[in-house]
């Protein structure tokens, strides 16, 4: 059995890069209209493909995703979406699950990635070296000032996956919270159960499972008082650990 697992995980990574190989035409076409200053068909692009290309990769994966309060995100305006992190299949997680494929804040590492990494541009992601803070601050002004034009952000405010046990939550840096502080739009905080336990739980061999996203209702942030602020990430996190447990109590 553990043969096919294996055979899985190599196909879905043979998916991953043959997908943008095979595309690569629609990449360069991104590329010149993002030069050209055309967010339109960039977001044309971007808004077909990725999210395509995610669905393909979870099926490649066997995951089987149910979503939850899609109708509870704010129209109107950008938000910001602030999840729990615990997998690398997070990331392709939340650019399906939510209203449409938004930027995100990832680590350095997958900038080096090629193909990837310019896709990634295109969505308009941005990198984050938990060693620099310099950098790590840049990015939060590069992030806020996305959010003033007009585009949602994806911030996991753990910094990294989260190994505790599953239900469990990593601190949420106070730093991620600034994007949608400053901009002054709503938080809308996102639960992921499951996640884990498809890839990192079994030495990185993919394994079929079931993954919940559950979208909570959005926090706003206008108007908020200093205290409020400081309070902000604990409450975001008690939110998603309480949905958790509601979803680990249900599965028992």
């Amino acid at each position: 059995m553990k043969i096919l697992y294996v055979l899985r995980t190599i196909a879905m990574y043979a998916y991953m890069f043959g997908y943008m190989l095979l595309f690569y035409p629609v990449l360069r076409q991104g590329e010149k209209a993002q030069a050209a200053g055309d967010r339109a068909k960039v977001r044309q692009l971007v808004d077909k493909h990725i999210p395509r290309w995610c669905r393909g990769l979870l099926w490649m994966g066997g995951v089987q995703l149910t979503v939850e309060g899609r109708e509870r995100i704010p129209t109107g305006g950008p938000v910001v979406f602030v999840g729990n992190h615990r997998s690398y299949f997070d990331i392709p997680l939340m650019l399906v699950a939510l209203d449409k494929p938004h930027g995100l804040l990832a680590k350095k590492e997958l900038s080096r990635i090629p193909l990837l990494s310019r896709w990634m541009k295109l969505l308009g992601c941005l990198y984050v070296e938990r060693d620099d803070v310099r950098a790590s601050l840049q990015a939060l002004k590069d992030g806020a000032a996305i959010v003033r034009g007009g585009e949602s952000f994806v911030i996991f405010p753990e910094g990294t996956r989260y190994k505790g046990e599953e239900g469990g939550v990593g601190e949420f840096k106070a730093g991620a919270f600034r994007i949608a502080i400053k901009t002054g739009a709503p938080v809308v905080p996102v639960a992921i159960s499951g996640a884990r336990a498809l890839y990192e739980s079994h030495n990185y061999i993919v394994h079929p499972g079931s993954v919940r996203v559950t979208i909570l209702p959005a926090i706003q942030t206008a108007g908020m008082s200093k205290e409020e602020q400081r309070q902000l990430p604990e409450a975001v996190r008690q939110n998603i650990m309480a949905t958790l447990s509601r979803l680990d109590q249900t599965v028992l």
